[in-house]
């Protein structure tokens, strides 16, 4: 199986998150690229660099001024001359520094937000303060210098998976860093700024009139069903810890179906606290009925590996044999497959368990 990586996604290097109202170390580690890599090399990947491929799949899934927040230098563009015309700029130095003036001693090297809207049904703020809020939904994804490459690199290795799928490859690994199905389309959120599995969900589209997501997460991939909840042309369903009292708390409950002509086209099966192999597997069989009916002619998996027993998450119990279980069964669905890296965070067996699921997968997509 071919697999994507660029060396660009780990230059993102957050470096705290509020978790229970106090400030920690941010569990999304330009350290975990390492693990993963060494998991994907020993489930016999090839990895690759994907090349630059624009905006466009970026765009086809998020809003214009979400991604205009986001980008504080352009690809082409040296990013020392782009940051003093940055409204971000404005937020992390201050009004001062985006006048050229030194920063105030109080700046932040990184934009978290501090403000938030109770309804986003207003317009976009001129403030860089007020857009940080607007188009960032929790603490957990300060935007850095570097966010916008790794994150625009991470969407690329996604596309890339894609286009390879779509050539004719039964299957492809993405190694997405930082991750995405999070992000909606003009929010950052989970450690989560452009939308992995939803752009390779999207970039699929051009070969293929129906697509399903299958995200398999600790947590609910609220970004990708907020992408597509009013759409019957991609199924999202996802396999979760119950969010009743799990990030991300508002999304993830059974009786969201969709919406307009979405109505029924997303599928919600959350987990209780601690499910391990048998629940996770049984929950599978059920979205697998799911997604026969829907019928697809291509399938992303969005991997999270956070659901293992031993991540520092530790919402479900599932273990690494579990993992090529779950692989294996999602094979046996026999659809041309993007597999996304969404979560997993440091621990011994991250790498262990993207083998044991991609050799599972492998082993049985043949």
């Amino acid at each position: 199986m071919k697999a994507f990586y660029a060396e660009e996604q780990r230059r993102h290097d957050p470096k705290a998150f509020l978790s229970s109202g106090a400030p920690q170390p941010n569990p999304e580690q330009p350290a975990r690229v390492e693990r993963l890599l060494a998991g994907a090399r020993a489930a016999g990947c090839a990895v690759e660099r994907p090349r630059k491929h624009g905006l466009g799949p970026v765009a086809a899934v998020h809003t214009p001024e979400y991604l205009d927040f986001l980008d504080t230098r352009r690809t082409d563009v040296d990013f020392a001359a782009q940051l003093p015309h940055s409204p971000l700029r404005v937020y992390v130095m201050g009004e001062r520094g985006a006048r050229r003036e030194p920063a105030s001693e109080s700046a932040s090297a990184e934009v978290i937000p501090n403000i938030h809207p109770i309804a986003r049904n207003g317009s976009s703020p001129a403030s860089a303060v007020g857009q940080a809020g607007y188009h960032m939904a929790d603490t957990a994804c300060p935007i850095s210098a570097e966010t916008w490459d790794s994150a625009l690199w991470s969407a690329w290795s996604a596309v890339a998976a894609a286009e390879t799928v779509m050539a004719g490859a039964s299957s492809a690994y993405a190694l997405c860093r930082p991750p995405g199905h999070h992000a909606f389309a003009d929010v950052a959120g989970g450690f989560c700024f452009i939308n992995n599995s939803a752009v390779a969900a999207q970039a699929l589209r051009q070969t293929a009139a129906r697509v399903a997501i299958l995200d398999v997460d600790l947590h609910h991939g609220n970004g990708t069903q907020g992408i597509f909840y009013a759409r019957p042309d991609v199924l999202t369903v996802s396999l979760h810890a119950d969010p009743v009292r799990f990030y991300p708390f508002f999304w993830g409950h059974a009786d969201e179906r969709g919406e307009g002509p979405g109505l029924g086209y997303n599928l919600n099966l959350p987990l209780p606290r601690k499910s391990a192999d048998a629940a996770f597997l049984d929950a599978l069989a059920t979205a697998f009925r799911r997604i026969h009916a829907f019928a697809p002619e291509a399938l992303v998996v969005a991997l999270g590996l956070d659901a293992f027993e031993g991540d520092p998450f530790g919402g479900l119990s599932v273990t690494t044999p579990g993992f090529a279980r779950i692989g294996e069964a999602i094979a046996g669905l026999g659809l041309p497959t993007v597999i996304v890296q969404e979560g997993g965070y440091l621990c011994d067996a991250l790498g262990d368990n993207l083998t044991a699921f991609l050799t599972g997968f492998g082993g049985k997509h043949r």
